[in-house]
């Protein structure tokens, strides 16, 4: 039931909202069983919660919350990018740059939502270059449940051109294959990321 993850993380289901099962199975078109099995797969990965006689809700993420995630964000794409320094071929190096040339492109245009598209595939690709697996895992667990904060932060005033350079540092340095410099690079991102987050979540309000 990939369905009513999309709309969880496209922002269709907002945060707080009430998913009722039978309510799902006509709009996904999908047993009550399938729904069912679906929303404790999504309970696990965090992205909704139970509530006793109430089912289940969009859950909601905070600003500590979102900043914890960060955190540890922080660290584990600090890892990728030290691994992937390691183990970039000229052609992924090729690649990445290409993404970053398209991002300084995006920007120069003000082209935000193709910059946050971008950015995305950018961040995929340093962790499908780093061959860690676990890691890719858990990155991709904690983007799906700060996915909100996150596309707020996209939208930011300023936040491409804050952020273009750090993602420059972050494909210079896997191209020159340092992984030390490349942690750094990732790092750096991510606590300019925590910095901007209060700003962000002030504008989260419904």
């Amino acid at each position: 039931m990939s369905g009513i993850r999309e709309a969880i993380l496209s922002g269709r289901f907002v945060p707080d909202q009430r998913l009722i099962e039978a309510d799902l199975s006509e709009q996904f078109a999908a047993s009550r069983a399938s729904v069912r099995a679906a929303l404790a797969e999504l309970a696990n990965e965090g992205l909704i919660e139970r509530v006793q006689n109430r089912g289940a809700r969009v859950r909601a993420v905070s600003l500590a919350e979102a900043v914890e995630i960060s955190e540890v964000r922080m660290v584990v794409e600090g890892l990728c990018a030290a691994k992937a320094a390691e183990r970039a071929t000229a052609a992924d190096a090729a690649e990445l740059r290409e993404i970053g040339e398209a991002m300084r492109s995006a920007v120069a245009s003000g082209d935000v939502l193709g910059y946050s598209r971008l950015n995305e595939r950018l961040h995929r690709r340093v962790r499908e270059i780093s061959g860690q697996r676990t890691a890719s895992d858990v990155l991709e667990r904690l983007r799906a449940q700060n996915v909100r904060h996150q596309f707020r932060l996209a939208m930011h005033p300023g936040r491409p051109q804050t952020s273009l350079p750090q993602h420059t540092d972050i494909i210079d340095a896997i191209a020159a294959g340092d992984p030390e410099a490349a942690e750094r690079a990732a790092r750096a991102h991510l606590r300019s990321v925590i910095e901007a987050l209060p700003d962000v979540d002030r504008g989260l309000a419904p």
